[in-house]
């Protein structure tokens, strides 16, 4: 697709890679490393208050939803081979 047709064309390219493509721990780290994790914010007693950024929060809650849906997926296997154990050590025990 030329420069000028995807700059006026009618139809928009479609994005490379979404937000839920990425790898939310590379994107927590990327904003910590460019300082956007936090803001100062200055009280009335003149102390300072560091307040985490909107983006930042939002990495971390996808990077603890990936992490649910990972023990999730951890926990029915271990269901499953508990129930495979199980039923192993019964006939184990009913052939002895």
């Amino acid at each position: 697709m030329s420069y000028l047709t995807s700059m006026y064309g009618r139809n928009k390219p479609a994005q490379t890679q979404s937000s839920s493509d990425k790898n939310p721990n590379r994107v927590a780290g990327g904003l910590r490393a460019q300082g956007a994790d936090m803001f100062e914010m200055l009280g009335e007693d003149g102390s300072i208050q560091k307040i985490p950024t909107e983006a930042y929060v939002r990495s971390l809650e996808e990077q603890s939803k990936k992490q649910r849906a990972a023990i999730t997926v951890l926990e029915r296997k271990l269901t499953r081979l508990d129930a495979a154990l199980q039923q192993l050590q019964n006939a184990v025990a009913s052939r002895s």
